[in-house]
């Protein structure tokens, strides 16, 4: 881990700050873990202790933060541990990560989050939010202890893609996480429309003989939160959408009041059920890869500002996980290394402006965990990201940082390098010099 440095001088960069419209090529000085100036530092006296940082050409943005990375540990340390995933995320510009309950042993207890935040102050090279289980084991039936959850810090409660078959049991969580002022984390499928499916039912799937989940599972999911939520005024955040169709539905949510909000993964957006004609399980992902003007329209929903956040959700896999039949995969994709690359993808297709596609990893997800990270502010702690925008490099086996390495952009020529990490005003992160 990188020692803290007493100040840090980074010079010339181009500040972008979506909160608060600021893009100007200027300096910030970081004293004492918090960002002490924002503007021209010419006139500072020199100093053998601080840290200066040539930012010219690159883009000094707010540390990104990424709602939604398996890190495996506790339970399948094998496929990644927190060390090395928060090693990746670092890497990746990430100043913070949120970790979902189905690690093993569930996050249902603070004994559970504890062990986690931990481990993860040993050699810390991210922050770490936890979502707790929403329910008992996420077996969908008993409470979790939400109040005991909320007192270890956590976030928000989910059920990850666990199915909750009882109404009634889903309206009862629903109310005690709003009675603890919880943001509920819903993963929308309806089980018996999902079953056993891996594909975007669709002329592709037909073609493969792919057992399929139909848009309506997430749709009819969505629909029947939003409803809940309504009646029982819980604040909910919808995570990983598919569907174009399902932003129909939450644009009318907003429109009658509702607290609710939407992610949606880099690789939703990049792309298609088409790729799945080599039944490649590095394609295998959860929800399915869906058809192009599903993907089209989850751009436009960004675009739109009814979808505010992209995330990871990055899922690290050991090689035996993808190499069975394509249906018998496990789904995932390792994806923290690829985050602002593909989201850089959406600025030069013109998509997104630069702003849109950095408030989309930085202010978005700040506001969905009600922080007040996600902006560069004089006072602020600071978490920022130095990358180069024009920076290209090939992604391979041995550049991912990540224990995982089933990335369906291995081999690919990607832009948009991370050059430096602050964390907490020290630097997590540096790239290595050029040969």
């Amino acid at each position: 881990m990188t020692q803290a440095n007493p100040s840090i001088l980074i010079q010339g960069g181009r500040v972008i700050d979506p909160a608060s419209q600021y893009d100007q090529v200027t300096d910030i000085l970081i004293e004492g873990g918090k960002i002490q100036t924002i503007g021209p530092c010419n006139d500072l006296p020199s100093s053998n202790e601080r840290h200066t940082i040539d930012a010219s050409g690159l883009i000094v943005s707010p540390g990104f933060i990424d709602l939604c990375a398996r890190l495996r540990e506790p339970g399948s340390e094998y496929k990644g541990t927190i060390q090395s995933e928060t090693k990746a995320a670092a890497a990746s510009g990430i100043t913070r990560l949120c970790v979902p309950p189905d690690t093993d042993p569930v996050i249902d207890t603070p004994a559970v989050a504890a062990l986690i935040q931990d481990r993860n102050e040993l050699d810390k090279h991210c922050n770490i939010s936890i979502i707790g289980a929403l329910t008992q084991g996420l077996e969908g039936q008993q409470l979790s202890e939400m109040y005991a959850l909320k007192r270890a810090d956590c976030v928000g409660v989910s059920n990850s893609w666990r199915p909750i078959l009882n109404s009634q049991t889903i309206q009862r969580c629903m109310e005690y996480a709003s009675t603890f002022d919880l943001t509920l984390f819903v993963n929308p499928q309806d089980h018996d429309l999902a079953q056993n499916g891996c594909a975007h039912e669709g002329p592709t799937a037909s073609k493969l003989g792919l057992p399929t989940i139909p848009e309506t599972a997430e749709t009819i999911a969505v629909a029947k939160y939003l409803l809940l939520a309504e009646h029982t005024n819980t604040r909910i955040h919808f995570s990983q959408l598919s569907a174009q169709r399902s932003l129909d539905l939450i644009q009318q949510g907003k429109d009658r009041g509702l607290q609710v909000s939407a992610d949606v993964s880099a690789h939703q957006l990049t792309l298609t059920d088409e790729c799945l004609s080599e039944f490649d399980g590095v394609y295998h992902v959860r929800p399915p890869l869906r058809c192009q003007s599903n993907r089209d329209g989850l751009r436009k929903g960004i675009k739109a500002g009814i979808i505010t956040s992209i995330c990871s959700d990055h899922q690290p896999h050991e090689v035996a996980a993808k190499m069975a039949p394509f249906a018998a995969t496990e789904p995932g994709i390792s994806s923290l290394e690829t985050l602002l690359p593909l989201t850089l993808r959406l600025v030069e297709d013109g998509s997104l402006t630069l702003t849109q596609a950095i408030a989309c990893l930085t202010q978005g997800p700040a506001a969905v965990l009600q922080s007040n990270e996600g902006v560069i502010q004089v006072g602020q702690k600071a978490n920022l990201c130095l990358f180069d925008p024009q920076s290209e490099f090939q992604l391979s086996e041995q550049s991912l940082k990540s224990t995982g390495k089933n990335s369906p952009f291995l081999k690919q020529t990607l832009k948009g390098e991370v050059r430096y990490t602050i964390l907490d005003g020290r630097i997590s992160y540096q790239s290595p010099p050029s040969l």
